[in-house]
């Protein structure tokens, strides 16, 4: 079975600033910052207090810990607290999606999306929630837009080749993503595997 990728938290990609009461505005949007090969930041700013930051790594402690009921209303929570980011409309729908509600987890990407259309987990989560919802194409452009913003994604590469290879039925695609993914990730050995297998598929078609 060949299993999808995802980072645990957008937690894992964001810095949330803290800014002054005094402070101007902060722009919407987000930055993103490559830090190597596989890795990259995400920094939002907003003006938030202690207490939102504080909520929010709490509500994420309480998924971690499979307490998904709380740590959803704790999100709602500091959705509203925060409405300019999108940080926690994104762990919001990684909840949903783990308690196997595709619908509000899609809606809570999709308002994400419009709050920060660059954010290149927002794209591969929604990817994992339209290959699972049966609507491939889409799945396949969320993946590529993933990619457009952050090459080096490799969750979203290796995502994009897995539907292309089951879903798609277009080998190609799935042979280029995998080489490309394990230029990254070169320790992977279930994708070696794969690559292989599309790789004699494609040669015996050729015969």
């Amino acid at each position: 079975m060949r299993k999808l990728h995802r980072p645990l938290s957008a937690l894992l990609a964001l810095i949330l600033v803290g800014c002054a009461a005094t402070a101007p505005e902060p722009r919407p949007g987000a930055r993103i910052e490559i830090q190597e090969a596989v890795g990259f930041t995400i920094t939002e700013e907003a003006r938030i207090g202690a207490a939102v930051r504080e909520d929010y790594q709490a509500a994420l402690d309480l998924l971690e810990n499979e307490r998904e009921a709380q740590g959803i209303e704790l999100l709602r929570q500091v959705a509203e607290e925060a409405p300019s980011l999108s940080a926690p409309r994104i762990d919001l729908a990684i909840a949903y999606h783990r308690m196997g509600d595709l619908k509000a987890a899609e809606t809570e990407l999709l308002a994400a999306r419009a709050l920060n259309p660059e954010h290149p987990i927002v794209h591969n989560e929604l990817g994992i929630v339209y290959r699972k919802t049966g609507r491939f194409d889409e799945a396949r452009r969320s993946y590529e837009t993933a990619l457009e913003i952050y090459p080096g994604f490799h969750y979203a590469r290796r995502n994009l080749a897995i539907l292309c290879d089951l879903y798609l039925a277009d080998p190609e695609c799935a042979l280029a993503n995998y080489e490309a993914y394990m230029k990254t990730v070169t320790a992977d050995e279930e994708a070696a595997i794969w690559i292989a297998d599309i790789r004699n598929r494609l040669g015996e078609a050729a015969q």
